[in-house]
């Protein structure tokens, strides 16, 4: 797991490095995040939805429930090539849910179960590990894979989401000078990374916990 936890803070600080780096570089329209999203839904086919301020760096998200995009601080008052990335990125998340997207729909399918799964998976790991009962230890191990089944559908529909929000620029020409497009690009290519991580992250876990239940199994 060492690795893995390594490789997750490496692509971490990549992604803090180019935020860092294309916060201080202006978009040529010196739109704001708030301002880049207002524009694509007045030039492409998106319908509009409400924008909200949410405090932080770097935690920009849509919320689906309430079809709302929350932009960070810092997004929400820079006019740079990194503010105008992640809006769009949100933004394709946003066209995800409108066409219907089959990852998705299966993502949305699991987040009932997962609601209460690591509260009560961690307790059944622990009761069954100190009084030697496997057979909670494998619904730990269950309940964990279904995390892990979450966390790789979420891989592709980041990147799938990134790949909208460049779209979704060009068709509102708001991708002026190569050096925006590389930014934009470099931008939405380390977020996607982080996810990668993660999933790989958990994957790691899941074996250790499989093997662990493996070797209390033949110790009781």
């Amino acid at each position: 797991m060492l690795p893995t936890i390594l490789i997750s803070m490496l692509v971490q600080a990549r992604l803090k490095s180019a935020f860092a780096k294309w916060s201080q570089v202006p978009n040529s329209e010196r739109y704001t995040g708030m301002q880049v999203a207002q524009t694509i839904f007045n030039r492409t086919s998106l319908k509009s939805i409400p924008l909200e301020p949410t405090r932080g760096s770097l935690t920009d998200h849509y919320d689906p429930r309430t079809n709302v995009v929350r932009l960070s601080e810092p997004v929400c008052a820079q006019p740079s090539v990194a503010s105008m990335a992640i809006a769009a990125h949100e933004l394709g998340h946003v066209q995800q849910y409108r066409t219907g997207s089959p990852m998705i729909a299966a993502r949305s399918f699991l987040l009932p179960a997962l609601q209460f799964t690591p509260t009560i998976s961690y307790m059944a790991f622990l009761l069954g590990f100190m009084f030697g009962m496997v057979g909670l230890m494998w619904i730990w191990v269950l309940m964990f894979g279904l995390m892990v089944v979450f966390s790789l559908l979420t891989v592709p529909i980041e990147i799938d989401a990134s790949r909208r929000g460049l779209k979704l620029l060009e068709d509102a020409g708001l991708l002026d000078t190569p050096e925006e497009r590389q930014g934009a690009s470099q931008m939405l290519g380390a977020a996607g990374w982080t996810y990668i991580a993660a999933a790989a992250t958990s994957i790691m876990q899941l074996l250790y916990y499989v093997s662990l239940t493996q070797r209390s199994r033949r110790r009781y």
